[in-house]
Formats: structure tokens, sequence, C-alpha cells
């Protein structure tokens, strides 16, 4: 991610202010520049492309509307954009309740997890993207969101509280119970695919 400062002219501070204004090139600029972020935001919590495309078009229309409210200096940008998106998709998930989260507390051996220094990175080694993602999807949404934005998209601790409207130590401790409830949710994935391996070859 380029850092910027925050009196440079291409700055994303500086492209809200005149998106404020009513300047289309720099809405346009800003856009540009961190759709693709948003977006992969809005995937990871919903888990749809049509649906992650929704969120981002009615994140930045957001965005254009409420430009003004931005107060640079309190929060960045992006935490500012993702805290936008995050509602945009709460709102989208509680028409559409495409996923069942599971319950935490009937997870067989969810609070025994522990979580690694980059537990989502040596998940996906251990057990592919698409297993990894569809546990992330079907974590509380509490947990998602902060997986989403520490691990997934890399926020920082400060930066996923601004996004979330949270203390930074309730972004540590829900991301220490996420992480422990990914690890027991691929340990149960990985036990069950062992298992129908097996049979395969028994029956081979």
């Amino acid at each position: 991610m380029t850092f910027r400062p925050p009196d440079d002219p291409d700055s994303d501070e500086l492209l809200l202010s005149r998106t404020a204004a009513g300047d289309a090139e720099a809405f346009a600029r800003l856009f540009q520049r961190r759709q693709g972020q948003v977006f992969r935001f809005a995937l990871h919590m919903t888990g749809t492309i049509t649906i992650a495309e929704d969120v981002t078009q009615e994140a930045f229309l957001r965005v254009m509307r409420d430009a003004g409210r931005f107060e640079a200096g309190r929060s960045a940008v992006v935490s500012w954009l993702c805290g936008i998106a995050r509602n945009c998709a709460l709102q989208r998930l509680e028409r559409e309740r495409p996923y069942q989260a599971w319950n935490e507390d009937d997870e067989p051996g969810a609070g025994e997890g522990t979580a690694t220094a980059d537990p989502v990175a040596a998940l996906v080694r251990a057990e592919g993207i698409e297993q990894v993602r569809q546990a992330v999807l079907s974590l509380p949404i509490r947990y998602r969101e902060v997986v989403a934005l520490c691990d997934l998209q890399e926020l920082s601790y400060a930066e996923t509280a601004d996004a979330l409207g949270c203390a930074v130590g309730t972004v540590r401790s829900r991301l220490h119970r996420a992480r422990a409830l990914l690890a027991s949710k691929l340990s149960h994935v990985s036990q069950e695919s062992a298992g129908r391996i097996a049979g395969a070859r028994s029956c081979a």
C-alpha cells in the first residue's frame, strides 16, 4: 500500500475533501484507487461476487454523499471507507442471509484453539484458499469482520477499531477468538477429508 502524506495533492484525504466540494474527478480518482480494496472486503464479508459488487457500489455512493463528514486526522480514509462498506454489507446480509454462521459455543473444541502469529496464511498453506474462505464466511459476523480487516485486508488494529467503531482491545480479543475458531473449524474439515480419502482407498 503506497503511503502518501495528508498534504500530498493526490492523498486520499485531499481527494475526499475535493469530493466533498463536488469535484467529480477527485471522486473518480479515489474510486479507482480504493474500489478494489473495498470490493475484496465486501467479498470476504458476503462470499458472493454480485453482492460484493452491489455493496461496493452502495458504499461509494455513500462516500459521494457523505464525504464532508470525514474528519481528517481522526481516522484514516481506508478505515473510514471500510466502515461504510461494513455497514452496507451488514444491511445486505440482513436482507439476504445467505450464510448461517455456526454457534461458537456449539462448535466442538472451539474454545481450545490457539492462534499462531500468522494463522490465516498458515491455514491457506495447509488447507487451501477455498476451504479457508468458506471457514471465514461461517464465522459469526463480529469475528468474520476482524479477520477480513486485520488478516485479509492487513489493516492495523487501530484502523480496524476505527472501521468497526470499537476499542483496540476489543479488536484484539475478537481476533484472537476468531483465529481459534478458524483453526478448530479447519481441523474438523481436515479430519473429515482424511476420513473420506481413507474410505475411498479401502474400497479401491
